[in-house]
């Protein structure tokens, strides 16, 4: 099993303020869960984080990551959202920096 860091991702541009958090968790997780989205298992999601409008999603499986990261555009759609909502995915491990990666 790959390192977990590497199962996920960063979610940028999550409409804050609108829904509980637990709500917009549970959203995020189906919208990555989806085929068309190229989704596939979640793990786990973490939101909120330290940074307003931002979550992270660990898959199951590293292959996912790869999949979500080729799909052009990300938009956020459920029925208890007032309109769709573009998202930025990234990978987080390049977020972490070098001295966290060493240590793992």
């Amino acid at each position: 099993q790959a390192a977990r860091s590497t199962r996920t991702i960063v979610i940028a541009g999550v409409p804050a303020g609108l829904l509980q958090d637990d709500v917009m968790a549970d959203i995020l997780t189906i919208h990555f869960q989806m085929s068309r989205n190229n989704g596939g298992d979640v793990e786990e999601v973490t939101y909120p984080t330290q940074s307003k409008g931002v979550a992270y999603i660990t898959f199951e499986d590293q292959e996912v990551v790869e999949r979500v990261l080729k799909k052009d555009q990300h938009l956020l759609q459920d029925k208890r959202l007032p309109r769709r909502y573009p998202l930025t995915v990234t990978r987080y491990c390049d977020h972490v920096s070098s001295s966290l990666k060493n240590s793992s």
